[in-house]
């Protein structure tokens, strides 16, 4: 029996210990020589960029452990890297090996990407204490530098600090991840692998912006205005609005994600498309902004006290608008793109604040696995592709025509296998982690119980 066979037939971790390594896996990559291939073009299709390679095994650091990857997810960082925008990824992999020692190894032709996982841990380093050949876990994707200073204050203020498969190589679309031990948390019993794989990013990135004391410092009341409410973030920020006692309103794009958002218990939702009346750039102009000011009091009485912000230039402007006097603008990243014009007298005069927000350390990580395994915050996995066709995968997130999370299968040979405690499971109710994809037409099978 090989070790990929003995992972997947759920050996005990004596046994995947004395099996031996692969010399070789199968991985979802880009390579260093396409870097140029969009260039001039306007769609920039992932599916030209992204390859299924049989890549070497690297060679393990002290700290380090291998997991075998039962699932992965698909995050806007890969769809980044597949575009090689807004520079190629190549280059952090190219200043990383520079750093020598064990960094050299990620200095490769080839990128392995992804940023979120789910698996069983195969190999462990020699100076790795809290984890074991044959444990469930999930992977966090802070890479954090455990002797730099700033890190002992917060994980993600460190100067060192990357994300894992996006900043670093060896990550987590694919049948092997190599990880720092700093990264691994216990995975739910409760959960399948490729829900397991859907949370690490999207959840604790929204748990860090609303919730922990460096983010908005969401309070019971407060009305929180979510772009993409239907997305891999949203859907999630939604989720930690209601349990902190906030009134969620969600911002969708169609009718289909408007019943969805519904479904997970957002009563207020706006839909985009009626503001913008076909205009796209409706909300980057002062009427646009009035219009959806007017919509949120309509739903809800009131202005924003928090905007929850990712989507960047085309929505930035009509945020800072948008929010209360004394109020708040979270960002966390950009998808539409960096470069932000908005009014500033609203800003100053109006003494709002704006926080930039990045990640999520491993303590608020853990914080958010704790709610997971209470069955207090939910997967959001909508479809599951299998890694063969992980470009796919990630061609429906560069287009938006998801909703939720998208995971891929890596080892795992079906989906609905990994859960553990089923009667746990069955107390949470099997509707609500199939809120998702019933809402897209994606019906499962129930999850099977797997060791």
């Amino acid at each position: 029996m090989t070790l990929l066979e003995a992972v997947v037939a759920g050996r005990e971790g004596g046994e995947l210990g004395s099996l031996p390594l692969p010399e070789r896996f199968t991985a979802a990559t880009v390579r260093l020589s396409d870097v140029g291939m969009f260039q001039g073009e306007t769609d920039k299709d992932v599916r030209r960029s992204l390859r299924i390679d049989e890549v070497p095994m690297p060679e393990l650091a002290p700290d380090e452990a291998l997991v075998a990857v039962m699932a992965s997810s698909v995050n806007y960082n890969t769809v980044w890297s597949a575009i090689f925008e807004p520079i190629p990824t190549f280059r952090f992999l190219q200043q990383l090996g520079r750093s020598g020692g064990w960094d050299a190894r990620h200095d490769l032709p080839h990128h392995i990407l992804g940023s979120d996982a789910s698996g069983v841990v195969v190999r462990t380093g020699s100076s790795v204490r809290r984890w074991s050949i044959g444990d469930h876990v999930v992977v966090t994707p802070a890479y954090v530098d455990g002797q730099e200073p700033a890190t002992h204050s917060d994980g993600m203020l460190g100067s060192e600090q990357r994300a894992w498969g996006f900043e670093t190589n060896f990550g987590g679309l694919a049948h092997f991840a190599v990880v720092r031990a700093s990264q691994l948390l216990s995975k739910s019993p409760l959960l399948t692998w490729e829900e397991a794989a859907v949370n690490p990013l999207c959840a604790a990135t929204a748990y860090r912006m609303l919730v922990s004391d460096r983010g908005a410092r969401m309070k019971q009341g407060d009305v929180v205005l979510i772009w993409g409410a239907t997305g891999g973030l949203g859907s999630y920020a939604v989720q930690f609005v209601r349990n902190g006692g906030g009134i969620p309103v969600g911002v969708v794009s169609s009718a289909e994600k408007a019943d969805t958002l519904r479904r997970l218990g957002c009563e207020a939702v706006i839909d985009r498309s009626e503001i913008e009346q076909g205009d796209r750039t409706v909300l980057q102009r002062p009427d646009g902004w009035k219009k959806l000011g007017s919509a949120v009091r309509a739903a809800v009485g009131e202005d924003p006290h928090i905007v929850f912000e990712h989507v960047g230039r085309a929505t930035f402007a009509a945020s800072v608008f948008v929010a209360r006097r004394g109020g708040t603008v979270v960002t966390c990243g950009s998808s539409t793109g960096y470069e932000h014009m908005f009014d500033n007298r609203y800003l100053w005069m109006k003494l709002k604040r704006l926080i930039g927000s990045h990640g999520a350390n491993l303590h608020e990580q853990w914080e958010v696995n704790r709610l997971i395994n209470m069955g207090r915050i939910v997967p959001t996995l909508s479809k599951t592709y299998a890694l063969d066709d992980v470009a796919s995968a990630v061609r429906s997130v560069q287009v938006n025509e998801h909703i939720g999370k998208v995971g891929v299968l890596c080892l795992a040979p079906q989906p609905g296998l990994g859960v553990t405690d089923p009667v746990g499971r069955a107390r949470v109710g099997e509707d609500r982690f199939r809120l998702f994809q019933d809402g897209d037409g994606d019906v499962r099978s129930a999850p099977t119980a797997c060791p």
